[in-house]
């Protein structure tokens, strides 16, 4: 393939697991959550169940943060901030 040929194909699109993955991202990130250093997050009706499931098994093997399954399916997500040597 010439470098011609590379440079115009195109980047693949994201799949539906990196799309949960930014869209649970930007809830993260929000100012909000940020100050509070939690979310409670929920899977969405398009979003696979092994997506989901994947992204909380992904989760749980971070330290520092804590899963709080709750009734209605919701996840609240929580998060602390290691201390600084």
């Amino acid at each position: 393939m010439t470098k011609q040929q590379q440079k115009s194909k195109a980047p693949a699109p994201p799949t539906p697991f990196e799309m949960m993955g930014a869209r649970i991202q930007k809830i993260i990130n929000s100012p909000a959550a940020q100050k509070v250093r939690s979310v409670v997050i929920a899977k969405e009706e398009h979003e696979a169940p092994g997506d989901w499931e994947r992204f909380l098994d992904e989760v749980t093997e971070n330290d520092n943060v804590t899963l709080d399954y709750r009734d209605d399916g919701s996840v609240k997500l929580a998060w602390t901030v290691p201390a600084e040597d």
